[in-house]
């Protein structure tokens, strides 16, 4: 919504354009009335909308031409006035002034125009009957308001209403001619119904209605209100309510109607409060607030972003199987205007069950995109409507950002729940095969995979009793000796093939140019385990070699056979990536009670020894 309204009052000389403003801010007819007024400002805490207002008078006799398009320029709407005794000021708005203002417009939208029919206590009754033909010729003319500046009648609503044009404006909801919603208008209202029909079934219960009130008015309905609501619906549009729940032609009618009685601020409350903008398109501010995450930090789902997110799932999972078909996956996102978080199929990067997305995989694909991506995160939140549906500010509420690295490693132990892990390695070692057996997939169905298989593949595993998701990332081969390569992760994985040694050495080189010197845990995978080990070349064997940096000793991997592969050994990396500081001990669950317990004593005796070099000081002095 606007943060300000500019108002410009035209109109023919003597016809009240100056004592209209005059009387508004004096609260009494001036006795003397100057050839124009200064521009005023009205507060935002006077006016009905909370809106700062600025309202400007206009002279023929003053100002120029040129000056008069300067000041239309800068309006936010325009309050043509005419005299209701004088039929020659009705024709000018015609003939005149409404082409002065819109008639340099060819298209798009144009200003709108409240028509001021002043000195009503000359003519009493409605005088209305003159101009009703020319606000049918026009549809940019919102209103028209018949007041008296003399005995101060109508001057706060004329100004109201000029409020209202620029705040709540008719034209992008409303065709007059055809009568009937715009088609982006009633798009946003259908996404609108969609996300507020919990259960799915194409219609409003009173307590969905109920809920979709508060959160846009801030109170419930009474039950009359939603009878009679019903009633009206009812009586003017077959098949608007049905089993007493109102469907979606129900609930675009009574937009409809609302607009058609002069209450389009009420379908403007709506559309606002679920992120839309004037041009009925959701805001940029909606779609990605404020949201600061500092270098060294990571961002993940909070227990508010996934509570929601399930909800989202479990809605949709229509046959309660606990895993979306693609018809309920698309079926998901058929209300938004984006792509969304993944779809099943194949080659996903998450866990899925014969082309389903199961619970687990759709949560994986949300932390996923969370940790890679947090604008796209915040955007596909937006959507789906969470600020709306869960009554908070905006959408990154649902988000955690963590705590720099950098503390991670000073205090021993990370408090992320996303880990990252680098899979770096010389082509044709395994490092596609490795990410889709994270997955659960043989190497005989890896070997299926599209050629272009997913950078990424996301599951979790278990740290200590405690779930972890860990990504895995793999590194083109071809970037590998690059210096300028990102290898920023949480845990590396180097992986050579043991029945090739010329692989380990070029996993060797990669080590010392980007992780040796480094706080980054490093494993070192013998991949295709399976194989005979390859004829040594000369200089120090894989083990010796990890012996020698101080590094885990060399895991054995396969993924060969129609068996799940063995999972162990992303447990230890998620576990490395956990434990950053034992990177150089034997990671076993044991050893994690003794380090923890010679922490402890080692820093109970560091404080009875800080204590008593305090109180030799305190007696040397």
């Amino acid at each position: 919504m606007r943060r300000d309204v500019r108002i410009l009052l035209l109109g023919e000389a003597q016809v009240g354009k100056t004592s209209l403003i005059l009387s508004l801010v004096g609260e009494e007819f001036p006795e003397e009335v100057p050839a124009r007024a200064e521009e005023i400002t009205i507060p935002a805490d006077v006016t009905p909308e909370k809106v700062p207002t600025h309202i400007v008078d206009y002279s023929e006799a003053e100002q120029t031409e040129e000056e008069l398009q300067e000041e239309i320029h800068k309006a936010n709407v325009v309050c043509v006035v005419y005299d209701v005794s004088e039929e020659a000021t009705i024709e000018k708005i015609r003939t005149k002034w409404i082409p002065l203002v819109n008639g340099r417009t060819a298209t798009g939208p144009r200003l709108p125009i409240i028509l001021v029919g002043n000195k009503s206590e000359l003519r009493p009754g409605v005088t209305m009957e003159a101009v009703l033909p020319i606000m049918s010729q026009f549809p940019e003319i919102e209103t028209c308001v018949e007041c008296s500046a003399k005995h101060l009648r109508n001057i706060s609503e004329l100004f109201y209403y000029a409020q209202k044009a620029v705040l709540h404006p008719t034209a992008p909801l409303y065709d007059p001619e055809a009568k009937q919603l715009r088609p982006a208008c009633a798009k946003a209202l259908t996404r609108i119904f969609r996300l507020s029909d919990q259960d799915l079934d194409h219609a409003l219960s009173d307590g969905e209605l109920n809920a979709f009130q508060k959160s846009c008015f801030g109170h419930p309905l009474a039950p009359q209100a939603l009878d009679d609501v019903k009633r009206v619906v009812s009586k003017n549009v077959a098949g608007g309510v049905q089993d007493n729940r109102l469907t979606l032609e129900g609930f675009l009618f009574l937009n409809t109607l609302f607009i058609q009685r002069g209450r389009h601020e009420t379908t403007w409350t709506i559309l606002r409060r679920f992120g839309y903008s004037d041009s009925l398109e959701l805001t940029p501010d909606y779609l990605s607030p404020p949201l600061h995450v500092p270098s060294g930090c990571s961002t993940e789902l909070n227990h508010r972003g996934y509570q929601f997110v399930q909800r989202v799932f479990e809605k949709h999972d229509q046959d309660h199987d606990g895993a979306l078909s693609p018809t309920e996956l698309q079926d998901l996102f058929q209300c938004v205007l984006s792509g969304h978080p993944g779809a099943p199929n194949s080659h996903t990067p998450v866990p899925t069950q014969a082309g389903r997305l199961p619970l687990h995989g759709y949560l994986c694909q949300w932390t996923l995109v969370t940790y890679l991506d947090v604008r796209q995160c915040l955007a596909h939140l937006g959507y789906l409507g969470y600020p709306t549906l869960c009554e908070q500010d905006s959408q990154a509420q649902a988000i955690t950002v963590t705590r720099e690295k950098r503390l991670d490693q000073e205090k021993g132990q990370t408090q992320r729940s996303v880990l990252m892990c680098k899979v770096l390695g010389a082509r044709g070692v395994g490092k596609s095969a490795f990410l889709q057996a994270f997955l659960g997939h043989s190497l005989r169905e890896a070997r299926e995979l599209p050629e272009e298989a997913p950078m990424y593949t996301i599951n979790t595993v278990r740290v200590s009793g405690q779930e972890k998701y860990l990504i895995l990332c793999e590194v083109s081969a071809d970037s590998l000796l690059d210096t300028s390569l990102d290898t920023t992760c949480d845990v590396a994985c180097l992986m050579f093939d043991s029945s090739d040694p010329k692989t380990f050495v070029h996993c060797a080189t990669i080590y010392k140019r980007h992780y040796m010197d480094g706080q980054i845990p490093c494993l070192f995978i013998s991949s295709k385990a399976d194989l005979p080990e390859g004829v040594a070349s000369p200089g120090l064997s894989p083990a010796e070699f990890c012996r020698r940096h101080r590094l885990p000793a060399p895991a054995s991997f396969s993924c060969l056979g129609p068996a799940q592969p063995d999972t162990a050994v992303f447990t230890q990396l998620a576990t490395m990536a956990t434990f950053p500081h034992l990177v150089h001990t034997e990671l076993h669950p044991s050893s994690f009670w003794l380090r923890g317990m010679l922490v402890a004593v080692g820093t109970a005796v560091a404080a009875v020894l800080s204590f008593s070099l305090y109180r030799v000081l305190v007696k040397s002095r």
